[in-house]
Formats: structure tokens, sequence, C-alpha cells
């Protein structure tokens, strides 16, 4: 190495550590603590690490008194989420668990998953997230693959767990008598408390894909380091101390994203089970919450309440909205900030790759459309089939790199990877503003008549029209064109299919003009919001028809 490339180098670790610190400062994470303390959370992360079980830990040590969790059951501090967490570790070792084994937790948004969460990593397992709205046969065919040591489960997953060969299960909340089953809470009561020697191995975190067109798969991750945080809180104003309401699922991405910031920042996380548009909003308001964490389908059903429930929301206290899981819609951007004011952050990424960009508020009021811009420490290119870099304004395949790129699925794998950047699996571009634009999957597009037509951006099109909700467009095969497009609408008023043909019509090249509209009391979705396209690939108009029925 030349003198002049040490200097380059040295200059550049000077400004990443200048940009951390300054990151960290403005959101209070970097306190005065006294010397007992730091030398506590030292040794905590040196011994733990900084996933679920050393981030919880040096919590305890920081602030043992602090109110952590918030859910139906009550409140309970970093203090005891610790010591909770130590029993329940000891009581999962007795049944057998063991280091670098993988545990499935397939729980609500409660202090159940946490617990479960801080206790297998204590153990130096692996933590398989389950999704809460898997069907049965699905369900058992995930655990048949991922073959778990045993099963964390909420008591309304008992039938559907029925199919499983997973003999060693707790329950983690029941709704009523559980009888003589092993409960969270009983193992929790009736063992030591008191701290545990760390293993040897961190523990990795395995959350499954959404399963939109296949089945979902395993993508492990080790545990993030402080420069994650940095980036997302780079261009996302979250501050140390504040209570934050999780609407999103834990299980996945995005929630489970927040629940890691909080280890850092010191969140005081608010959970509610289920989701209720009015009683989500209600959450944020009356527990005097500073964020929420949700996916774009909940701001849609929280802004279809009736105008004198919206009417008597105060979010005033709501700093920053935090959504991702699935596209955000241009209406529905600026429907929320008009009700609720300029507090929007959408952040685009994947189970695989994570975060890529982050549309902030000013983002957002500029063109709804985009997806934002990369946060710090992350590189998105735009690369053409032969994995060149595309200029501005060209379309191509989406290319990530950061800090937290999963490892590959659990059944083998991976995605395409180049340059050390990883492939997001959507085509987009950068406008003239050098924000990012999703066109959609980069197996969404068609051809049809020989040009490419992408669905998003008919999507985009058709619902900023005044009697439209939502959209998905769809190709489908066409004995003259090739392929063809339909678009399944959910209407909020009377418009025909020719309207909305003459809509895309005014705004876009013929050739994206949908060949067929159908319209349907709702889009098919999974629980993190993500409209399940395979299902609408599928639908037979004539089937439907001969039948009687409705399509669904």
């Amino acid at each position: 190495m030349t003198a002049r490339d040490l200097s380059t180098s040295l200059a550049a670790r000077a400004s990443g550590v200048a940009t951390t610190l300054g990151v960290l400062g403005r959101a209070g994470v970097i306190r005065p603590y006294g010397p007992r303390t730091l030398a506590d959370i030292g040794r905590v992360v040196l011994r733990w690490g900084t996933g679920p079980a050393g981030g919880f830990a040096t919590l305890a040590a920081r602030a043992p008194h602090q109110v952590g969790v918030v859910d139906e059951l009550g409140e309970l501090t970093w203090g005891e989420l610790h010591r909770r967490s130590n029993s329940l570790a000891r009581a999962l070792s007795e049944r057998g668990v063991r280091e670098g084994d993988s545990v499935a937790v397939m729980c609500r948004n409660h202090r159940g998953f946490i617990d479960a969460s801080i206790a297998i990593a204590k153990l130096g397992a692996d933590i398989l997230y389950l999704n809460t709205a898997f069907a049965g046969p699905q369900l058992v065919d995930v655990l048949e693959r991922e073959a778990p040591s045993m099963v964390i489960h909420d008591e309304e997953f008992t039938a559907l767990l029925a199919g499983a060969r997973v003999e060693r299960r707790v329950l983690a909340w029941t709704d009523g008598d559980p009888g003589s089953a092993e409960t969270l809470e009983r193992l929790v009561s009736a063992h030591d408390e008191g701290d545990l020697h760390p293993p040897q191995r961190h523990a990795r975190i395995v959350i499954l894909t959404s399963g939109t067109t296949g089945t979902p798969k395993g993508a492990p991750r080790k545990e993030a380091g402080i420069d994650a945080a940095v980036s997302l809180l780079s261009r996302m104003p979250l501050r140390a101390g504040w209570r934050t309401h999780i609407a999103a699922p834990l299980f996945h991405t995005w929630g489970f994203a927040h629940l890691a910031l909080a280890m850092l920042l010191g969140s005081t996380v608010v959970l509610r089970r289920t989701f209720d548009p009015e009683a989500a909003l209600r959450t944020a308001q009356d527990e005097r919450c500073q964020s929420m964490v949700v996916i774009p389908v909940m701001l849609q059903r929280m802004l279809a309440l009736d105008p004198e429930v919206l009417d008597g929301i105060d979010l005033s206290r709501v700093e920053v909205v935090a959504s991702s899981g699935s596209a955000l819609p241009a209406t529905l951007a600026r429907a929320w900030m008009d009700r609720f004011g300029d507090n929007l952050y959408n952040i685009y990424g994947s189970t695989e790759v994570a975060y890529a960009s982050i549309a902030t508020p000013e983002d957002l009021r500029a063109d709804p459309t985009s997806a934002g811009k990369p946060p710090y420490g992350t590189v998105v290119k735009i690369l053409d089939e032969a994995g060149r870099e595309l200029p501005q304004g060209e379309t191509g395949r989406i290319f990530v790199g950061n800090g937290l790129l999963f490892e590959g699925y659990t059944n083998g794998g991976s995605k395409e990877v180049v340059d050390g950047l990883m492939s997001s699996g959507d085509v987009g571009y950068y406008d003239e503003a050098s924000r990012l634009h999703v066109a959609g999957r980069d197996d969404d597009m068609i051809v049809s008549g020989g040009e490419n037509v992408f669905p998003q951006e008919v999507e985009d099109c058709l619902v900023t029209h005044e009697h439209v909700a939502e959209v998905a467009a769809v190709g489908v095969a066409d004995e003259d064109y090739g392929q063809r497009l339909r678009a399944f609408v959910v209407r909020t008023g009377e418009v025909s299919e020719d309207e909305l043909r003459d809509h895309v019509k005014a705004n876009l090249a013929r050739f994206k003009v949908p060949r067929e509209i159908v319209f349907l009391d709702e889009l098919p979705r999974n629980a993190t919001g993500k409209i399940l396209k395979r299902e609408l690939a599928g639908w037979d108009r004539n089937q439907d028809e001969k039948d009687g029925e409705e399509p669904a």
C-alpha cells in the first residue's frame, strides 16, 4: 500500500467514525454513563455479543428499572426481562435444547415472543421465526425442512401444529386454563433467575421469506453490529428512550428490526397481539408513543376508518411512522401525511438484503412514487443482465450492499451476488434527484407484443384514479401478443373498465393499457401485507362465472 493509499484509507475510517458518533449522538445513544455501568455494558457485549442475548442484557445493565415492554398483560422492566429469560433458558436447557440447535417461535406480538427470543439466544441456539398466518400444510413443510428441536407457540396455533413432527413444545400465550400443558409462565416461575454462562457460539436469527412466489425459505443472518443501526438512524430520526408501538409482526424482518433497534436505543416497546386499525391508533395515542412501526396495508386500513373516528385521534406526539414490507402506493403516502403530518418514512428492502433505501417525508412529498435514497453505509446499484452498472434513468436489476446481507437460504442456494452486492430480486432506476424507483419484481416483467411492461408502473397509475383503492396487475398468456396484462382492482366508487383503461391511456404508453380489468372486493394478502400475485395469476374468469361465484 502506498502512502497515498494509506492516507486515503485512514481518512475514510476517520470519516466513518465521525459519522457514527454524529448519528448516535443525535439519537441520544451516547450518554455520560458512570464507570461501573460502562464496565458492565462492555463486559456483557464481550461475553454475549450484540444479538438478543447481549442486546437486552446491556439494557438490564444500563437501565434495569426502566419499563421495556408493554402488552395486554402489563409492563416489564429491562431487569425483569433479563431475569425471566435466564429462568426460561434454564428450563429449555433441561428440556433438551442445546447450543447449535434451532428453536421455532410462532407467537404474535407480546412479551412471550421476546422472552423466548432472549432465552433461546442465551443457549446459543438459532431462532426460527414462523409466520403466524401459515396454513397447516405450509407450516408442516417448513418445520420438516428446518427441523427445529422445539416449538414455542401461542395456544391458538396448537391445531395447526398437529401434523408437525416436533415433540417438544411450550405454550407462550394462553387464552384460558392450559391444563397440564407446559407454559412459558410456568417455566419462568419454576427456575432460577440468576445469570448464566455464555455459550461458545452466538445465535442466528432465521426469518422466513414471504412465500409470495413459492414455498417460504429460511433466510438466516448473524447478529447485527452497530453499523446496521447507524445506517437506519442516518435517515430515520428515532431517538433513545422513545416509546414505540410496533404494530408490524415481530416475526417479519421489519418488526424484528425495530425490536433490535430497541436494544440500542432503550426504546419502550408497546405491543398488541393482533392488529386492529382503530385500536392501533388509540394505542399510539394513549401510550404516548413517539414512533409507530407498520406495514403499508395497516396505514390503508387506518385511513379507511370513519372520518369522525380519525378526527378523534391525536397523534401529535408521533414523530416517526416507519413503514416497510410491501410497496407503498403514492396516494396512500400523501393521504397519511395530509391527515397526520409529515412523519412518514418508507423503507425499501427485502428479507435477504434487509434495507436498501429510505424515503423521508421530504422525498415522499417531492415524489411519492420513489423509494428514497440509500442510507449511510449502504450501496445500491442498477445493473444490466451482464452485471454492468446502468446510467441514471435506465431500468435494470437492483443490487444492494450493506452489513446485513443474509448468509444464504437454510435449504441451500442464495441470491445472485455481483462484486459484493446482492440482488434484491427487483428492477428499478434512479431519477434525476438520485432517488431510487422500484419498477417491480425482476420476474414480473411481461413482454406483450414485443414491448416490455412492468406491472407496478400500471398499478401506480391506476391507483391514482379517484375511485380506485388498490390494484394488482399480473401477466397472463395471450395467443396474439404472447402475454397480456390483467389488472385486479378494488373500487371505492362507480367506475367502469373502459374508464380505467382511458385513465391509463392518458398517462402511459398505449401498450401498457391492461387488456383485462377484474373488479374484486379485496386483494389476497399474506400476514405482512404483501399481495399474493400467484393466486391472482391462477384466477379463471370462466370458472368463476360457471360456478356462479365472485373472485376472492
